[in-house]
């Protein structure tokens, strides 16, 4: 028999995947569907993502009779379940972050001591990290020559579907896919690859269109909440570009760069793996932050007393989601307006985002911290009152998520201690917005003169 081993990551589906294609014509008689619980990657901090993974993989289990599910240290288990059924190679779709880099090199060379190859094909994106460059052959640094390289480069279309693979178990042992519930209070989006496509149609059919628009107002809640699809590759970004392509609307375009940017972000991370934890501009680690104490607490509670904060957060303790505008606008409140580090906020999102993806989560924080990719950054500090106003001007979001204001009208939802008898039960505002962005520009310009 001519068998090989199929190891699925973040690569959950069977359409639009070309590794799972090259693994049925390497192993015709037989292909081992394998995925290896890794203790460095199910973490139980990580309780949203690993419940989710957990529903992903009884999703896909079910639609091909059977994941072969293993526990340990992939460069262990994948060489002795490919060594068990004779396979003569075993396939992947490349992983560019750094420990998923590490490890596959580390799996490729345990492989080849007995000559098993390890064979990538295609990646969790439409053009693979380090693709994309500038003359001289460096990576960008900018998103909007990015973009414009990005889309010049091109990509390949979807890859066909896989629907008569002879998927095949070895004997032996095997491990339960582990059933894990989110966090407490936390409900779970419609998981696995037929969900991801059925939202997608979804989202083509009605809110295309406008999303250059809508997508910055949460209380509509009318963005594609793909993110999640994508994290864990229910759906490949080109199955997506490709039914974007014939549509001309502002908001196919917009939501066109919105892929450029999670490619960008990965591109950045490849180029600069020490940016996961690190600045990605060295000077910040220079600068004065405060300790994270009950400040920090009191942002992860929702209990700060600025209202489109506070819902944000406590949006993401409900969902393991947050919209993308309120993302930013709880970030810079933490960072410019509490002056915790980075880091400290970052983490609480991998912990609890659902949708959690290394590279633009660490990216995007840097972003809207002024450590990472943009010309003039520290310089943008959100005012969450005024952004509130604008992107949430009937405080529907807000009331959504915070009922200590559901009868606040609009003209002071965003600053309800505005009014004579601010609400019962709503803390007041921890500090004044005017005051910290002073004090946040002072600590920047002692670190650049």
């Amino acid at each position: 028999m001519t068998t090989s081993v199929m190891w699925f990551r973040r690569d959950l589906r069977l359409g639009d995947n070309p590794a799972i294609l090259e693994a049925l014509a390497s192993g015709p008689d037989g292909v081992v569907p394998l995925f290896v619980l890794d203790d460095r990657l199910w973490s139980t901090r990580a309780k949203a993502r690993t419940a989710a993974l957990s529903v992903l993989l009884a999703d896909l289990s079910e639609r091909i009779g059977g994941l072969h599910v293993v526990h340990g240290d992939p460069v262990e288990e994948v060489v002795r379940v490919a060594r068990r059924v004779g396979a003569a190679s075993v396939h992947v779709s490349a992983d560019f972050a750094p420990y998923g880099a590490r490890r596959d090199r580390r799996v490729e060379e345990a492989l080849a001591s007995h000559r098993i190859a390890l064979v990538r094909t295609g990646s969790p994106y439409a053009v693979a990290p380090g693709r994309v460059t500038k003359a001289d052959g460096s990576g960008y640094r900018v998103f909007t020559p990015f973009a414009r390289a990005w889309r010049e480069h091109g990509w390949r279309g979807p890859a066909d579907e896989t629907t008569d693979v002879p998927w095949i178990r070895p004997d032996g042992r095997t491990h339960e896919i582990p059933d894990l519930a989110p966090p407490d209070g936390m409900t779970l989006p419609p998981l696995g690859e037929r969900a991801a496509l059925e939202r997608w149609e979804a989202f083509l059919d009605d809110d295309i269109a406008d999303y250059d628009v809508a997508r910055d107002l949460p209380g509509d809640d009318r963005t594609s909440r793909m993110s999640v699809h994508l994290k864990w590759g229910t759906i490949h970004p080109r199955t997506m570009l490709a039914d974007l392509a014939p549509l001309r609307s502002k908001g196919a375009t917009a939501y066109v760069r919105e892929l450029a940017f999670r490619e960008f972000y990965a591109d950045v991370l490849h180029q600069r793996p020490d940016s996961a934890f690190g600045y990605y501009n060295p000077a910040f680690a220079a600068m004065e932050y405060d300790e994270p104490g009950d400040a920090l607490e009191a942002w992860k509670a929702g209990r700060t007393g600025i209202p489109i904060v506070d819902a944000g957060m406590r949006q993401l303790e409900a969902e393991g989601w947050m919209h993308n505008r309120v993302r930013m606008i709880v970030a810079s409140f933490l960072v410019k307006d509490l002056h915790v580090e980075w880091q400290h906020g970052a983490r609480h999102f991998l912990e609890l985002l659902v949708d959690a993806d290394l590279a633009s989560n660490q990216h995007g924080w840097q972003w809207v911290a002024g450590c990472g990719t943009d010309a003039a950054p520290y310089f943008r500090v959100f005012n969450p009152m005024t952004q509130g106003k604008k992107f949430d001007p009937d405080g529907t979001y807000v009331r959504r998520w915070v009922p200590e204001l559901a009868e606040v009208d609009a003209r002071h939802v965003h600053t309800p201690w505005e009014l004579d008898e601010p609400p019962a039960g709503y803390p007041a505002p921890m500090v004044d917005h005017a005051a910290e962005r002073q004090e946040s520009l002072r600590r920047y310009g002692a670190i650049t003169t």
